[in-house]
């Protein structure tokens, strides 16, 4: 909005003590409750509902039916102020849900910035979403879920609580994640989801160079068709891959890895690596 008036429609509740900067636009039949932190230039469409201790940054767009910051569905939580961070120029579509976060699991849900969700997601309690990622209609996250930056969750995607989904990943549709995603890599399927190849469309996409992708290429190969097992490859990686910021990015992210990384591998016939 180029406004730096408040707008606010005549049936929109709007709490008096939340915090409303200019440029904000609040639609029909919006809730917005005490707690509340819209900063400039957010825009809620007709029947949004956001709650708690929820802090909104600049030029986010939800829309209908959005209900942001509702109490996590988790039996521990007994009303603590838990929170929901969420950053700047995120598109919010129809009847996206993001819960606050608990005290277990750090009290804040955290979104960064420039994220697109398509309508029907679900991001539950204590995730962590980084910038400049996709998630598709209906993907869904279990709590505690980290979305590294530039990654993509299929349409209807489940994701198990604790998972990681590394940078610049691809998960296809109507796939359940159960261990970690692997950074530049495809992964679909269920009981169990499989590696598809590096997501080499993705990274070009992103500007990434042919040398570059070809590298990940090799380290990704060493991984999934060496013969070796996780740790045998991590040390082959690092005899024969220079110290470049992909290689740590792989390195790094098997290492913190809680649930382990995701090993199976499609028929040799759908895995598009050369």
């Amino acid at each position: 909005m180029r406004s730096k008036e408040v707008i606010i429609h005549p049936t929109a509740y709007v709490d008096p003590k939340a915090e409303i900067e200019p440029g904000v636009f609040i639609g029909p039949y919006c809730v917005v409750e005490e707690g509340v932190h819209l900063r400039q230039g957010t825009r809620l469409e007709a029947h949004v509902v956001i709650k708690g201790l929820t802090e909104v940054g600049q030029n986010c767009l939800f829309s209908p039916y959005s209900v942001i910051g509702t109490e996590p569905q988790d039996i521990t939580y007994k009303g603590e102020p838990t929170q929901v961070i969420i950053g700047d120029r995120n598109i919010f579509r129809e009847f996206i849900t993001v819960h606050r976060g608990t005290v277990k699991g750090g009290g804040i849900t955290r979104i960064g910035h420039d994220n697109y969700f398509m309508a029907y997601v679900h991001i539950a309690h204590d995730c962590q979403i980084g910038d400049k990622t996709i998630f598709i209609n209906g993907a869904t996250l279990g709590g505690h879920v980290e979305v590294d930056d530039y990654a993509t969750v299929g349409a209807f995607t489940g994701v198990h609580q604790f998972c990681r989904i590394g940078k610049y990943a691809f998960i296809g549709g109507f796939s359940v994640i159960t261990q970690d995603v692997l950074p530049f890599c495809r992964f679909a399927g269920m009981r169990p989801a499989k590696f598809y190849g590096v997501n080499v469309v993705g990274l070009r996409r992103q500007g990434f160079s042919a040398e570059r992708i070809q590298q990940i290429k090799e380290m990704i190969k060493i991984i999934y068709f060496s013969n070796l097992n996780t740790s045998q490859a991590v040390e082959k990686i690092k005899e024969i891959i220079e110290p470049v910021p992909d290689r740590e990015e792989i390195l790094n992210f098997i290492a913190n890895s809680r649930r382990g990384i995701i090993k199976k591998v499609a028929e040799e016939w759908e895995i598009e690596l050369l």
